[in-house]
C-alpha cells in the first residue's frame, strides 16, 4: 500500500495537466507529496534537491542564457539585428539561414552552444531574416514568417545534431563509442569524429540547398515580383 501512495505525485501531475492548472505549482505539489509519502520528509527532500543541483549545476547555465537574452531583447536586440541586415540589399532570408548553418556547424564541432532556438535563433537570426524582407519595402506575410521560424529552427537542430558528434569527448560520441563497444567494436573517439565529418557536411549541404530553394519559392508565392526585386 505504501508503494502505491508514492504514485500520488504522478496522479497529481496527470490531473493537474489535464485541468490545465499552473505547471510549476503542479510540479511543486507533486514533489512535496512524493517526498512525504515516500518517507523522505521535508528535510530529506531539500537535501536531495540540493545535492542534485550541485551535481548537475552545469545544466543550470541555460538560466543565465535566458536572463541575458531577455535583457538584450528588452534593450532592442531584435531591432538592432533587423536594422543591421537591412543594409545589405542583396541578401535573402534563405542566405541568412544558410550562413548561420555554416557557422553553427563549425561551433557545434567545438561543443559551443549559442543558446539554441530560444536563446539565439528567435531573438537574433529570425529578425535578420525578416529584415531582408523589410529592406525591400515589403510587408511581411504572417505565413511566410511562420515558415521562416521553422526553417531557422530546423537549421539550428540539424547543425547541432550532426555537429556535436564531431566534438571528441562529447556526450553523443561517448554514447556511440560505448554502444559499439558492447557490440564488440573497439573504436576511438578520433575515429568516430573522422567518420562523422562527411556525414555532417552532407547534412549541412542538403539542408542549405533545401532551405534556400524553399525560401525562394515562398518569396515568389507571398510577394509580388512585379513591384519589388525578387528575393
Amino acid at each position: 500500500m505504501e508503494n502505491l501512495l508514492t504514485l500520488l505525485g504522478v496522479l497529481i501531475v496527470i490531473v493537474g495537466f489535464a485541468l490545465k492548472l499552473d505547471a510549476i505549482l503542479i510540479v511543486i505539489i507533486a514533489l512535496i507529496v512524493t517526498a512525504l509519502t515516500g518517507g523522505l520528509g521535508v528535510e530529506g527532500m531539500l537535501e536531495l534537491l540540493g545535492s542534485s543541483f550541485v551535481n548537475n549545476r552545469g545544466m543550470a547555465i541555460f538560466i543565465i542564457i535566458m536572463l541575458a537574452t531577455g535583457t538584450l531583447e528588452r534593450n532592442g536586440l531584435k531591432e538592432s539585428a533587423a536594422a543591421l541586415i537591412q543594409r545589405f540589399k542583396k541578401v535573402s532570408a534563405g542566405m541568412i539561414i544558410d550562413i548561420y548553418g555554416v557557422f553553427r556547424m563549425i561551433f557545434a564541432a567545438f561543443n559551443v552552444s549559442f543558446g539554441g532556438v530560444a536563446g539565439f535563433v528567435r531573438p537574433f537570426i529570425l529578425p535578420m531574416t525578416l529584415g531582408t524582407i523589410e529592406s525591400r519595402g515589403l510587408k511581411i506575410n504572417p505565413d511566410h514568417e511562420e515558415e521562416l521560424k521553422g526553417m531557422a529552427s530546423g537549421m539550428e537542430n540539424i547543425c547541432w545534431f550532426f555537429g556535436q558528434v564531431l566534438f571528441v569527448g562529447g556526450a553523443g560520441a561517448l554514447l556511440v563509442q560505448s554502444t559499439l563497444k558492447d557490440l564488440g567494436y573497439e573504436v576511438t573517439l578520433g575515429q568516430l569524429a573522422a567518420v562523422e565529418i562527411p556525414v555532417a557536411i552532407t547534412a549541412l549541404v542538403v539542408a542549405s540547398v533545401y532551405f534556400y530553394l524553399k525560401e525562394r519559392r515562398l518569396s515568389k508565392k507571398y510577394y509580388s515580383a512585379d513591384n519589388k526585386e525578387e528575393m
